[in-house]
């Protein structure tokens, strides 16, 4: 049950490496992020799907770029990550 979870959280830690080079370099395409990320392509591609499908990049000829939804995401994400973190904690077992 709780490698599920693991697993989970390393795809979102790619997904979210993945969106920080599109921040960092936009626009920035498969390759470039595959050779400075050390993914293989096909989960760039992955990634980018699922940023793209939440609003977060938008793909282009030149590589992905953000959105209008970047900067709100990006504010709200500590806090999301912090509630995540304290209802984890809350299940660890007699506390």
């Amino acid at each position: 049950m709780i490698d599920k979870i693991i697993q989970e959280v390393d795809m979102l830690d790619r997904h979210l490496d993945v969106f920080q080079m599109v921040v960092d370099n936009e626009p920035i395409g498969i390759v470039k992020m595959s050779n400075e990320l050390g993914y293989d392509h096909h989960e760039i591609r992955y990634s980018l799907r699922l940023l793209e499908e939440e609003s977060l990049i938008d793909p282009t000829q030149q590589g992905a770029t953000t959105t209008d939804e970047t900067e709100p995401f990006i504010g709200n994400l500590d806090e999301q990550i912090d509630e995540t973190r304290a209802r984890l904690i809350a299940m660890k077992s007699g506390e």
